[in-house]
């Protein structure tokens, strides 16, 4: 009779669990990285001689390449400010912080990702000037694959259904506490790495954006999410279901926008956000990026 009992429990626990109905999970923090953009050498490594050609040939044409581009969006961005200190007090405004989160994944390599850098930087001036507290933030994974994370849970015999199965990078761009009115967008060469975009698992970094939102005593709180699509991890989604990010994703969003201690906004760059956020951009073409993140801005500030 206990053999049999042995046997019944055996199968049932084997029996698999809907996938559905799982709760969001992590199977380790143990090799998550939060770091400053100029110290991702300690995560990275060093580029590579060739990796090293294409980089600096990415900051040259951000450096010098983009003026008709920078001319136009910073024509927005004085008109944009010039309304803004119209419709909204100088209180206000101090008493404001705005968080940009920028989706690193291997789909914006690239133009897209040349055009964020430089789209960001011009963002920061402008909101710098207004007296807004600031911060721009990535995110990405530290390798594909899962990295370390599901190298140990092969090792411990692949438990099912194991969770978010991947290293997440969180990187810090410009921080809240960095008073410099400007920075000559030296603060976004490292986000021109070629070897940064990897994955994204966009629910937990927007809950990290917005934990440090919450951490600076201001009284209105934006948080813009610039994206192009929806997260992607193969490493956790091969091993769970393939809707596991998406509906944490999904179940984040919709406590941030319901608790209104943070106004989030999502940027679609080519990629339709309405799904997802209650208040959402598309931007169709990636040259537009820096003029409408500037109207996306102003209308955040101006309600």
């Amino acid at each position: 009779m206990l053999q049999i009992l042995r046997h019944i429990q055996s199968y049932f626990s084997r029996a698999p669990v809907p996938t559905n109905s799982i709760p969001y999970h992590v199977y380790t923090r143990e090799f998550d990285v939060i770091i400053e953009a100029e110290k991702l050498d300690s995560v990275l490594g060093r580029l590579p001689r060739d990796q090293e050609d294409a980089h600096a040939e990415a900051w040259a044409t951000f450096s010098c390449a983009l003026q008709g581009w920078r001319t136009k969006a910073h024509l927005t961005a004085l008109e944009a400010a010039d309304r803004i200190r119209i419709a909204v007090d100088a209180e206000q405004l101090a008493d404001t912080a705005i968080s940009i989160l920028v989706d690193q994944s291997g789909s914006m390599r690239g133009q897209s990702m040349l055009l964020v850098a430089a789209a960001c930087d011009i963002a920061q001036d402008f909101l710098v000037h207004l007296g807004v507290k600031t911060e721009v933030l990535g995110f990405t994974t530290v390798r594909w694959k899962g990295g370390k994370s599901r190298e140990l849970w092969v090792r411990r015999g692949r438990r099912p259904l194991p969770g978010r199965l991947s290293d997440l990078l969180h990187i810090v761009y410009r921080s809240a506490d960095d008073r410099r009115a400007s920075t000559g967008g030296n603060l976004f060469k490292p986000m021109l790495r070629p070897d940064l975009p990897k994955e994204n698992v966009d629910g937990e970094a927007i809950e990290w954006a917005v934990g440090r939102l919450m951490a600076m005593p201001k009284q209105r709180r934006t948080l813009l999410v610039l994206s192009d699509g929806v997260p992607a991890d193969d490493s956790t989604l091969i091993a769970n279901d393939a809707g596991f990010l998406d509906r944490h994703l999904r179940k984040v969003i919709r406590r941030i926008e319901t608790s209104k201690d943070v106004k989030l906004v999502g940027i679609g760059i080519g990629f339709d956000t309405s799904a997802y956020y209650q208040s959402s951009l598309v931007i169709s073409s990636v040259d537009d990026l820096g003029s409408s993140l500037i109207e996306a801005l102003e209308n955040s500030l101006r309600k």
